[in-house]
């Protein structure tokens, strides 16, 4: 299987654009990590990457939290823009374009793809009304509340009831279109779950929805009626595209496809997934431009087995979680035991015991201790041992072997979880073979070529494991690699260009006879935080 092919394509993934009604969640951070994950993979493969991230930051629901905190909208939204940088930042993500919808090239752009769907006769004047959520700027239908008109989504807010003269974009026109789509491709919308969500969705058929408000003054006026103000959905979608252009560029529609699009991966929260999987091509069939490739909706969090939130008391506040155990910490965590796709719990007992357990003692424990042993045995070197004449039924070298092809399939189909189990695997079959082979016995009974082997098997191993683990915990990583003697940095965005994938991602690449680094604890025991005593 080859990897790295001399020119590989461009690779395009989002996240959505958050919501600045507030400061980050853990949602938002779980979603962000995981998007760093894969352009951090694709960029090791030496695919040219482009990850965008960004806010949202019109509408209704921004003017009235800015109305109620005695500030103007865009001073909010520049209040709460910095804390998503700050986390992002904390969390080790580094994006390449970060788009915020209230920029002014934004409205270049979705004044251009309006004006495209306008043209195509897409967008009337009508009448809405109907029951109305604030928080999701969204319709809502009568079978999809809860008893006394309250939102499934936002359970403790009534929504509002609406009758008024708005602009809708023809939506049931592409009902056929869009199954046409979801047929004959079958992987647009990932995981299997959220597919039969929307197919289910539009089977019951699919109704015109509105573009517009009125008697809101934070958004883009409508360009064909200054006094309709766009819907914050059909705004905010549009980001995805604006952010495509290099900033330095006049903003034009055109050029911003030019190159990225369409985009490889939306990566969504599954609460948002008929906008990108209904709204979103139907908005693009409309304008006339390519469908993005994978549409794919994870699962939610909840904390100690509950539903996270203010009124429950149980929020998790990532920028603590951070501080207190690290960026690779976080992120590995939330990608090793979460099954992404799937609905996944935070407990602060768990979290600890999988670090301590994968990362202090698996795999830290192992570099440290083979490591000293190669500073004892090889004068601080790797050993110097042919990786080709270690026997190919070798038991770390038939793990590594396979590693690659799996390790791939799991990055690439998003399945986290099952890179982490498959990498791990190696780590600890590597701690059996260490204690089994016993090299410290080897060495003194004077079997110099014996005690090598098994080292350099072991050092092999964990380099393996640090190079297809860097997407989720580059820090660690660079420190491995460190320390086995490399002057690799995992967080530089051309690192695809500077090593080639198929020679590290492969078992024995590590060079005999390297000089090695200071042994070095990679990743320091954690310990449960003293509870607080009451007065």
């Amino acid at each position: 299987m080859t990897f790295t092919p001399v020119d590989q394509p461009p690779f395009a993934i989002t996240t959505p654009l958050y919501y600045v009604n507030g400061l980050p969640h853990i949602g938002s951070a779980y979603t962000t990590i995981a998007a760093d994950v894969v352009a951090r993979f694709y960029r090791l493969m030496g695919h040219p990457v482009l990850m965008i991230t960004g806010t949202d930051e019109h509408g209704q629901k921004i003017q009235r939290t800015a109305e109620d905190r005695g500030v103007s909208p865009q001073e909010h939204c520049d209040e709460f823009v910095a804390g998503f940088e700050r986390l992002w930042g904390l969390l080790n993500i580094d994006c390449d374009r970060f788009i915020r919808t209230t920029s002014a090239r934004h409205n270049a752009i979705v004044n251009e793809f309006f004006q495209r769907v306008w043209e195509q006769g897409d967008i009337y004047k009508g009448q809405q009304q109907g029951w109305y959520c604030v928080s999701c700027e969204e319709f809502k239908e009568e079978r999809d509340l809860l008893p006394n008109q309250h939102c499934a989504i936002h359970t403790n807010k009534p929504v509002e009831w609406r009758d008024e003269s708005n602009y809708f974009f023809k939506l049931s026109k592409y009902q056929e279109q869009l199954e046409q789509l979801y047929a004959e491709q079958p992987d647009f919308i990932q995981p299997e779950a959220r597919r039969n969500e929307v197919l289910s969705f539009v089977k019951r058929g699919l109704q015109d929805f509105s573009i517009s408000r009125v008697n809101l003054d934070w958004g883009f006026p409508v360009p064909t009626d200054p006094d309709h103000t766009l819907y914050v959905w059909f705004d905010a979608l549009l980001g995805y595209i604006t952010a495509l252009q290099d900033p330095s560029d006049p903003p034009s529609l055109e050029q911003a496809i030019a190159h990225w699009w369409p985009i490889n991966t939306h990566l969504i929260g599954k609460d948002i997934l008929r906008f990108h999987a209904v709204y979103w091509p139907a908005m693009l069939m409309s304008a006339g431009l390519p469908m993005p490739k994978r549409v794919y909706g994870h699962g939610f969090l909840t904390k100690d087995g509950q539903k996270m939130g203010k009124s429950q008391g149980n929020t998790l506040d990532p920028v603590a979680l951070v501080e207190t155990y690290g960026p690779d910490a976080v992120r590995y965590y939330f990608l090793r035991e979460i099954e992404f796709g799937k609905d996944g719990d935070f407990n602060e007992t768990r979290f600890i015991n999988v670090l301590n357990a994968d990362l202090a003692n698996d795999l830290g424990n192992l570099l440290n201790r083979t490591l000293k042993m190669a500073g004892r045995y090889c004068d601080g070197h790797v050993p110097d041992v042919d990786p080709q004449s270690i026997a190919t039924d070798h038991s770390l070298r038939a793990i590594g072997t396979a590693l690659p092809k799996t390790v791939f399939e799991a990055y690439t189909h998003l399945a986290f979880s099952q890179a982490c189990t498959a990498i791990l695997a190696l780590v600890q079959a590597s701690n059996k073979f260490l204690d089994e082979q016993a090299p410290w016995s080897l060495y003194k009974q004077g079997k110099q070529a014996e005690t090598e082997a098994v080292l350099y098997a072991v050092l092999e191993s964990v380099r393996q494991a640090a190079y297809l683990l860097s997407p989720i915990i580059p820090g660690i990583s660079n420190q491995i690699y460190a320390q086995l003697g490399f002057a690799i940095d995992f967080d530089d965005k051309a690192i695809g260009q500077q090593i080639s994938y198929a020679d590290h991602a492969a078992w024995g690449y590590l060079p005999p006879a390297q000089v090695l680094g200071e042994a070095s604890p990679v990743f320091q025991r954690l310990e449960l935080p003293e509870p607080v005593s009451s007065p």
